[in-house]
């Protein structure tokens, strides 16, 4: 299950231009390895992938604030979220 997660976060990374869709899968590539964590702490019967799972979530949640800076600065200067168009190597 979080293969497919993983793979739909991939998938929606590297096909969606929107900044807004690309920190969402970025999201659900974070989920997917969280669940993995927690999965394989289970299975061993150990803490370890739910300590880890808490590091999953305190950087999700640096992410969350950095993408919101991201996305407040391309709108303003650039008038839209499509990361082509945000692009200073255009060539």
């Amino acid at each position: 299950m979080a293969g497919v997660l993983f793979a739909l976060g991939l998938i929606g990374l590297l096909v969606r231009r929107n900044i807004i869709f690309i920190l969402l899968s970025i999201e659900i590539m974070l989920n997917a390895a969280g669940l993995a964590f927690i999965v394989a702490g289970a299975r061993w019967a150990q803490p370890d992938g739910q300590v880890m799972f808490m590091f999953i979530l305190a950087m999700a949640a640096a992410e969350v604030s950095v993408g919101l800076a991201l996305v407040l600065g391309l709108q303003r200067l650039y008038k839209t979220l499509d990361t082509d168009a945000a692009s200073e190597m255009k060539g």
